[in-house]
């Protein structure tokens, strides 16, 4: 398992770039708008090829957001998603979000911290039991 990143929620997008990048010394690792989904997405890392902090900006939140709606997930690559998945499941974890797209999942610690795994390199080939499995519960 390789941590990934790590996501928070920004109300204001130039003021948490300036904080990250000028105040903290973070370097800029990659930007995505996403005009379908009305967000944009900035990574910041210490240092190219580190761990990642994702500051998710949602262009139409208009109220500050309220205390853990601004954390948003831990993420974690893994082998084999559907491999790791089972294992999980073995030992009485309950897969949120299965693996359907053989891509991404997301499961829950004791605490409700959302934990997001993503097969490492290409998606695998979309499988039983896991295509028609539901959503469950939040993450």
């Amino acid at each position: 398992m390789k941590f990934l990143h790590t996501m928070i929620r920004v109300k204001d997008l130039d003021q948490s770039i300036d904080f990250f990048s000028n105040i903290l010394g973070f370097v800029q690792t990659r930007r995505k708008d996403v005009e379908a989904g009305r967000f944009t997405l900035v990574f910041f890392a210490t240092a190219p090829g580190e761990p990642e902090i994702e500051l998710t900006y949602n262009w139409d939140q208009e109220e500050p957001y309220s205390d853990g709606r601004n954390f948003g997930h831990l993420a974690f690559s893994v082998d084999n998603i559907y491999d790791y998945c089972e294992m999980l499941m073995s030992k009485g974890v309950t897969i949120l979000r299965p693996p359907r797209d053989g891509y991404m999942a997301f499961i829950r610690t004791p605490d409700q911290i959302s934990i997001e795994l993503l097969q490492q390199g290409e998606k695998l080939p979309v499988k039983e039991p896991w295509a028609s499995m539901e959503n469950k519960g939040t993450w």
